[in-house]
């Protein structure tokens, strides 16, 4: 059985991508709960993360490879390919499409842009340890971040700087915006939640 390190969902054609430690994504039918298909989409060190476009067209990977791959999955194909400093943990796509920003296990944030022929990147600094959650807002304005040690950041998109900071009292684990963006929930290896208002 393979290990799950992450999954993102398409409400619209209810599928689900699983990352696996083989470095494939399982692509599932919710409704059937069969697999429709199998992306090899990088090493076997695995794929540790992966967000879809808004349009469901593009989905985005993080592998432990240290590469962030985007791939047309309709016709099974990789469209691009970008490598990065360190193993990649996090990502999230805008929902405008066009930035995608990674969090590293250096602690560093890469954001780049996705649109056709550009090259800005961006490396943000404000955590101290494995960047393990990384969520933009659904307005696209901000976006925030988790890491292993026990901050939680928000950032102004596309690329900084810090307008707010948390420090928990354990391991963040994970985070998520609510769907008003007015929310920030953080989930802790103290096994508890928090709610932060925006």
């Amino acid at each position: 059985v393979q290990a799950c390190y992450g999954l993102t969902v398409d409400k619209k054609s209810k599928l689900v991508y699983v990352c696996c430690a083989d470095g494939t994504v399982v692509i599932i039918d919710l409704v059937s709960m069969k697999e429709v298909a199998r992306l090899p989409c990088h090493s076997s060190d695995g794929v540790s993360c992966a967000d879809l476009s808004r349009d469901g067209l593009t989905l985005w990977t993080g592998g432990l490879d240290s590469t962030l791959r985007s791939w047309d999955f309709r016709q099974r194909r990789e469209l691009s390919k970008a490598n990065c400093a360190a193993q990649i943990f996090s990502l999230g796509c805008t929902p405008t499409d066009d930035w995608v920003a990674v969090g590293l296990d250096s602690s560093q944030i890469e954001v780049m842009s996705t649109l056709p022929n550009a090259t800005d990147r961006y490396q943000l600094r404000g955590h101290k340890a494995c960047i393990l959650s990384l969520r933009y807002a659904h307005s696209g304005k901000w976006f925030c971040t988790a890491d292993k040690g026990n901050i939680v950041n928000a950032w102004r998109a596309p690329y900084g700087p810090v307008s707010a900071q948390r420090t928990e009292a354990g391991s963040v684990l994970c985070c998520d915006i609510s769907a008003d963006d007015s929310m920030i929930v953080t989930g802790s290896g103290k096994h508890k939640a928090t709610v932060y208002k925006v």
